[in-house]
């Protein structure tokens, strides 16, 4: 019941602050009701506005000041509420009481984000996604401020604005957006080994996400995790998406960002609008403290991910997003992401990048926000009451009563007092740290490569030809070739047949670099151990490949059914309720809107063929009838229906041809290459559907990519 009450009390606190026009009467923001919202005030129809027309000031000056600095990065986001439920207690590993109990279910908030890009950019571009939750906890806001890969390009936080000016638009030109395939971003690269691993992640199909509801989430950092009698064991965060993890085609990314820019905005909204609620288990990798040191790599590295062969991935909750937001600036816009934003039972590591962090992200609140009075937005705010001496400061909203503002104190009899222990009164772990005051960097850190090569080693063959085409693609848009050789030279220490393929698209040759990092001074004998001949390095690691995802599901697939008169209504209406009853989402495509006249009726269109195209759905199925297909056919409609069937055969998806459509398949790409494949089902009897139902649920045959573009 408690949970419940809990749920509802953030949902109250939200409400507060929420209002419908509906039925109401026009205001200033004084509650003054306005008669007339047409005209300004003038000296004369004809003559100069008046000074003292105080509701044309109001207007203007608050839509003056309608806009906040945008993040610098992540700009680009979507939002969601939705509740985080425990299925198993971690009790034994950390006093965290929204990880205690089994059946406790905590209010969350969920923003995705590109990293890159402004607000207006592309969702669709290649880069890093942003994977922020907020639980609203008993014990107050905690955040993990995630991302959808385990790793990161760098290991200090010092060099994060560096890497951010490299990837941003280049500061003579303002070019390009939202891209890192461009001069300072690969120059920045090719001289930071360190950012290798990250890279074979970024210049992976992880980078060009399906949908938001079908990429993993990372806490990216080693945390800790305390429990009662104070023992500690390091914590890796994991979300695994229910639907699996899935991408688009690089090319069908490029062309869903000149049709629908908002792919992935529209997808997660639509998504929770029809119930088909986004769920992900939530999994804990936990290594005792006295383990930290037992890894062939460094903990505190964020460029290095714990395989999940060595310590396997405990699921113990499921985080469900259920509500979309009411107001997207006052939630999603201003919701404020703090990883040092924790609850006791969950604390910090000496990872060098997290330590930055937890310094940036109060400075660009500050910043974006206006005020140190950001929590009190309701969105920011705790299901707590908050208590302390904090005052005044710009929009302070929260109004407290006495005269006392200090503690110590007498006259306020002491309130409010700090909390013990036993109360939930947080305490930093005690850690036992000592050293000589250096900028130096840990020899544990020195090993950039291994990893790269892991996660290189582990992707299937079409994953591997994706990447190595995506740093083709990437590199080839670089000017000055002492980049390209100088990256070719850093993928030569990751796999050699990947640095030779790279290298002959882009004509240069494959050379190791003596010292990788040319910008940092080598430190004892590390130039010597990054350059060096290593033994091959064989290791695969199964859950860095998506090909072993779930694909067992065609839950919120879009699927679009290309009709036109004639088409046979029974089969259709038998096609869509067999596809609907397993989850997907079916949607109509005519040559225009106006309505189709089936065998057995009519019905309305969603889209025309000019108005969307294949890259928009999953899986296509061509409705059966044979009028149907001669009226496709006919020379208006003949070019935009191949299209969307070679394009879709392109990209690897399912095809379904219904009955007497022969002359569709007949005239495009799929008839001339004389192979089986078992995404293109074409109608034979009643058992089809499965078929079509089967190869929907692969997601895609990339397997088959070679033979669908030669």
């Amino acid at each position: 019941m408690k949970n419940d009450d809990q749920n509802n009390e953030k949902l109250d606190q939200l409400n507060e602050h929420t209002t419908s026009n509906e039925n109401e009467k026009l205001t200033t923001n004084q509650g003054l009701k306005i008669n007339n919202n047409q005209d300004s005030l003038k000296s004369g129809e004809r003559g100069p506005t008046l000074l003292e027309d105080f509701i044309l000031r109001e207007k203007i000056t608050h839509f003056d000041h309608e806009r906040i600095p945008e993040r610098v990065v992540h700009a680009r986001g979507s939002g969601a509420h939705g509740v985080f439920k425990l299925n198993k207690s971690l009790s034994t590993y950390t006093k965290a009481g929204f990880l205690s109990k089994v059946g406790k279910e905590t209010p969350v908030f969920v923003r995705f984000s590109t990293v890159a890009g402004s607000k207006g950019s592309t969702d669709l571009a290649r880069d890093v996604r942003g994977f922020a939750i907020k639980f609203y906890t008993e014990e107050g806001n905690y955040d993990l401020v995630a991302n959808n890969m385990p790793v990161f390009f760098i290991q200090d936080a010092i060099k994060f604005p560096d890497l951010v000016h490299a990837v941003k638009p280049e500061p003579d030109n303002e070019m390009p957006q939202a891209a890192s395939a461009h001069d300072t971003f690969w120059d920045f690269i090719s001289l930071m080994p360190e950012s290798m691993h990250m890279i074979m992640w970024l210049m992976s199909d992880r980078a060009i996400p399906r949908s938001l509801r079908m990429m993993e989430g990372f806490g990216v950092h080693s945390f800790k995790f305390i429990n009662e009698e104070g023992k500690v064991h390091f914590v890796k965060f994991h979300f695994k998406p229910k639907l699996g993890v899935h991408s688009v085609a690089w090319d069908e990314a490029q062309r869903i960002s000149g049709v629908d820019p908002d792919f992935h905005k529209r997808d997660l909204w639509e998504s929770i609008e029809n119930g088909a609620f986004p769920e992900w288990d939530f999994g804990v990798q936990l290594i005792p403290e006295e383990d930290e040191h037992k890894f062939d790599f460094d903990l505190l590295d964020p460029t290095k991910l714990v395989p999940e062969e060595e310590v396997r991935v405990e699921i113990v909750g499921t985080l469900t997003l259920n509500k979309n937001p009411d107001n997207f600036f006052a939630e999603t816009e201003q919701v404020a992401f703090h990883p040092g934003h924790i609850v006791p039972g969950i604390d910090f590591t000496n990872d060098p990048l997290l330590q930055g962090r937890l310094f940036s992200y109060t400075d660009t609140q500050l910043s974006r926000l206006g005020s140190p009075n950001f929590h009190e937005i309701p969105i920011n705010r705790s299901v707590n009451t908050v208590h302390n001496n904090q005052r005044d400061g710009h929009m302070r909203q929260q109004i407290v009563k006495g005269k006392v503002s200090y503690e110590p104190n007498s006259i306020g009899g002491g309130c409010p007092f700090q909390a013990m222990m036993s109360e939930g009164g947080f305490t930093s772990h005690e850690e036992r740290v000592s050293g000589e005051k250096v900028r130096k960097r840990s020899q544990s850190f020195v090993d950039h490569y291994s990893q790269a090569k892991l996660f290189y080693n582990s992707q299937s063959v079409p994953e591997q030809t994706h990447l190595q085409n995506a740093l083709v693609f990437e590199l080839s848009k670089v000017t000055i070739p002492e980049i390209r050789e100088r990256m070719v030279g850093q993928l030569a220490f990751i796999d050699q047949t990947l640095a030779k393929k790279v290298a002959e698209k882009l004509g240069v040759t494959v050379k190791k670099l003596k010292q990788p990092n040319q910008s940092i001074p080598a430190d004892g004998n590390i130039a010597e151990l990054q350059s060096e001949e290593r033994e091959p390095n064989t290791k695969i690691s199964e859950a860095l490949s998506m090909q072993n995802t779930v694909k067992d599901t065609i839950k919120s697939r879009k699927i679009g059914f290309i009709v036109a008169n004639g088409a046979d209504g029974t089969a259709l209406n038998d096609l869509k309720a067999k596809l609907e009853k397993e989850g997907a989402k079916v949607e109509l495509i005519a040559p225009s809107l106006a309505p189709v006249k089936t065998t057995d009726g009519s019905m309305i269109p969603k889209h025309s063929l000019t108005s969307t195209a294949s890259v928009c759905f999953d899986a296509l199925y061509i409705s059966a009838g044979e009028q149907s297909a001669i009226e496709l056919m006919a020379p208006e409609n003949r070019h935009h229906v191949l299209r969307f069937i070679n394009e879709a055969y392109k990209h690897c998806k399912a095809i379904y041809f219904g009955s007497g459509t022969e002359a569709l398949y007949d005239n495009s790409n799929i008839a001339m290459k004389k192979h089986e494949d078992p995404a293109v089902i074409i109608w034979k009897d009643g058992r089809s559907y499965k078929q079509f139902i089967e190869a929907v649920s692969r997601h895609r045959v990339w397997e088959f990519e070679p033979e669908r573009n030669k």
